[in-house]
């Protein structure tokens, strides 16, 4: 049983323990580093076999720290048991899964049809490993956002170094457990430290390097991969929208929005950034919202003895705090909430409205427990506010009307869309999970994992040489063959 949060244990006043680069910790990275590049060599060759009974293994370790895990969360963020289960145990342990179940299909070389200019050979491509990679993980989702892409990493036959984040110490200690119970690091190697750690890993050739975290870093890391011309996967954010037109399920979209915004208390990539809702509901959907609001956090200081998460530390809670103070500068009304406590971490569940366009909150990703609502007349006035910002990573639409929908996935570009859902496209293992240019690169998740932790090779094999028929020198006969080639292909 879940005991609600009336004492909070979570300080978030750490001791500096995961500090900066040492030149002991220096040369162990060297040392690591230079140890899997062997290891990636023998990995390419290892069975599908050998590698689903080492993501069985993960998972079977990462069970025995469920506790822990919990424990961690508690400390680092005063999470609830229930979402932390549902929001770091269940996606990764989906992934292995479902990595588990389909990854002999997923690796099995693919026939490629034969072309007019390659009578008489066969062609397949298959996946190789890519090699030595590197994880940077974020601190808000410090399970799923580092154990999730080791999956198909591993699965790929990959090695492997990790480095999660010092802002989350407590889960970075579960992380380290988990990881040297399961693997040598030759294989899996986990580092932890701040970020001149993170820079002198940059600085090493990966042959992949794998991001998630704000786009302003997103563009170092892909900065350091250019220099090595290592690829990359980035899983970035920015502010995701939603978009509530007059046909929508008011009642279910507000719940449905008030639950996932503050799943974390808002410090989540795909958690709604702000809510364009149709004059015409406006009213409504506010009223729905604050009902939710109230029954599942409470308003205010009330919501401290709620299950709500708190900000990760002070550094962003006065982040957070001063979106809130610049918006209500600006002439934005607070709706709901509005309470913070510095010293706790605190800010409450906040609804805004009347903010310009200028306040920084409108420019700024929030994450955050803010949540700005705009009017709208005209679904076009919409679209092209979203459309003159950068991609967001998600984009939410809430209506029964399938033209209106076609309309706004049509009219704009986003990493993912739901319609008449929050956050489930994540959730999707038959769905790749990615955001484009500001919001990201590349994509994972099921098989879209495995094509980003591994090289697509072609491969042809030549049963008899048609080529040979263009051979030097290139008399008449030749051009005459490629001019009834080039009119029949």
């Amino acid at each position: 049983m879940e005991n609600p949060r009336s004492t909070n244990t979570q300080t978030n006043q750490h001791p500096s323990e995961l500090g900066c680069l040492t030149p002991e910790l220096n040369s162990r990275i060297q040392q690591i580093f230079s140890g899997q590049a062997k290891a990636a060599i023998a990995l390419r060759k290892s069975s599908a076999d050998e590698r689903i009974a080492k993501l069985k293994r993960l998972r079977s370790v990462i069970m025995d720290h469920q506790q822990a895990i919990i424990d961690a969360a508690q400390k680092d963020f005063g999470r609830s048991p229930a979402e932390v289960e549902f929001t770091e145990l269940m996606p990764v342990i989906m992934e292995i899964s479902d990595h588990c179940k389909h990854l002999k299909k997923w690796l099995k070389p693919r026939r490629a049809k034969m072309s007019a200019m390659m009578f008489g050979s066969s062609s397949y491509t298959q996946y190789e490993a890519r090699g030595r990679c590197l994880i940077i993980a974020p601190w808000n989702y410090p399970i799923t956002l580092c154990l999730g892409p080791l999956v198909p990493a591993i699965a790929c036959g990959n090695t492997v170094i990790i480095k999660t984040s010092e802002m989350a110490p407590n889960f970075s200690k579960v992380l380290v457990s988990i990881v040297t119970s399961c693997f040598d690091e030759n294989e899996v190697a986990i580092v932890e430290g701040d970020v001149s750690v993170a820079s002198a890993l940059l600085d090493l050739p990966f042959d992949h390097m794998f991001f998630t975290g704000a786009p302003n870093i997103g563009k170092i890391v892909m900065s350091a991969a250019a220099k090595h011309l290592s690829s990359v996967t980035l899983e970035l954010g920015g502010k995701s929208p939603i978009i509530i037109d007059e046909t929508a399920d008011i009642e279910l979209a507000a719940r449905t929005i008030a639950w996932a915004k503050y799943i974390n208390n808002g410090q989540t990539c795909i958690a709604p950034d702000h809510i364009y809702v149709h004059q015409s509901v406006m009213q409504d959907f506010t009223h729905a919202i604050t009902n939710a609001m109230n029954e599942w956090y409470g308003e205010g200081m009330a919501a401290k003895t709620s299950q709500l998460a708190r900000i990760i530390n002070r550094r962003h809670t006065e982040r957070v705090n001063g979106l809130l103070q610049d918006a209500k500068d600006q002439g934005a009304n607070v709706v709901y909430g509005g309470a913070v406590d510095l010293d706790t971490n605190f800010i409450s569940p906040t609804l805004l409205s009347d903010i310009p366009d200028h306040a920084r909150i409108m420019q700024e990703e929030i994450f955050g427990p803010l949540m700005p609502l705009i009017s709208y007349n005209s679904v076009d006035e919409v679209l092209n506010k979203i459309n003159s910002q950068p991609k967001p990573l998600a984009l939410y639409i809430w209506s029964r009307s399938k033209q209106n929908a076609d309309k706004i996935i049509a009219e704009t570009s986003a990493g993912g869309t739901c319609v008449n859902h929050i956050a489930a496209h994540f959730l999707d293992q038959n769905l790749p999970f990615g955001g484009v240019n500001n919001s990201g690169i590349g994509s994972y998740h099921g098989e879209w994992g495995i094509r980003a932790f591994a090289h697509e090779r072609a491969i042809v094999r030549s049963h008899y040489m048609t080529a040979k028929m263009f051979f030097p020198p290139y008399t008449p006969r030749i051009r005459k063959i490629l001019g009834l080639v080039l009119k029949y292909i």
